[in-house]
């Protein structure tokens, strides 16, 4: 299934729709080149992974590198509404020590009106 990608703002935030498998190829690029250009325009985004069934290692090689994006420009991306498989995948990679997970896009936006406050 190919990847699906929409976007909306919600208090602010940006938020992006992820649908059909993150993997290497077309794909990640697709993914890549969205946010490259959302980040320009909002360093603060969410990936909504809810309609995301499968990542594989090209797909998680895109990730962290859009979570480095993210930090350079001064904001962050975090993920919600992970799948378990998706879920157990970080888990297994360890990379759900790295990302900011939430599990509701709410939570997600939520947490950056937080680090605002602090």
């Amino acid at each position: 299934m190919q990847l699906r990608l929409s976007n909306r703002t919600v208090d602010g935030i940006m938020i992006v729709d992820c649908n059909g498998r993150i993997v290497f190829g077309e794909e990640s690029a697709s993914l890549r080149e969205t946010l490259k250009q959302l980040i320009t325009q909002n360093n603060r985004i969410v990936l909504n992974l809810g309609g995301v069934s499968y990542i594989d290692s090209g797909g998680l090689g895109t990730l962290v590198a859009l979570y480095t994006s993210g930090r350079k420009s001064g904001g962050a991306i975090k993920l919600a509404n992970l799948t378990p498989r998706v879920g157990d995948l970080l888990q297994v990679t360890k990379l759900v020590t790295i990302f900011e997970v939430y599990d509701t896009e709410e939570q997600a936006v939520q947490s950056f009106r937080k680090g605002v406050a602090a």
